[in-house]
């Protein structure tokens, strides 16, 4: 069983930053791929970036792709998800997931490849 908390959520206008953190539970942080997904009310789950377990690999969505970046430190169990030049669009709820992955070097992309998932953080940007 993996527990998920993420922190770092807020309000922020256009053109500023954020940074998210997630904090899994358990020795076996390392095992996982991490996800970072998103969603407004009344729309799908939607892909933001995700890490591959050994942190060779990051992969994003182009709306994203150049503003934010996905990190992990296995040392302290933290991945972060740096978000820059924040838009008005990128408003919505961002969640934490991590999912066992096929390969150490594979991210899936996919929500229902992920099997854990933190309670959400609400970011907000207004123009």
């Amino acid at each position: 069983q993996v527990q998920l908390a993420e922190s770092g959520g807020g309000l922020v206008q256009a053109g500023g930053s954020l940074r998210l953190s997630c904090s899994p539970s358990g020795r076996t942080f390392g095992t996982w791929a991490m996800g970072w997904f998103r969603q407004d009310p009344g729309t799908e789950r939607e892909f933001v970036g995700g890490i591959s377990r050994n942190g060779g690999s990051t992969s994003y969505a182009d709306s994203v792709k150049g503003r934010f970046t996905i990190s992990r430190d296995d040392g302290k169990n933290l991945v972060y998800l740096q978000m820059n030049s924040l838009k008005p669009e990128d408003t919505a709820i961002y969640y934490c997931a991590a999912g066992l992955a096929t390969s150490a070097w594979s991210v899936p992309t996919a929500w229902a490849r992920y099997d854990y998932w933190g309670q959400g953080t609400q970011v907000s940007v207004s123009s």
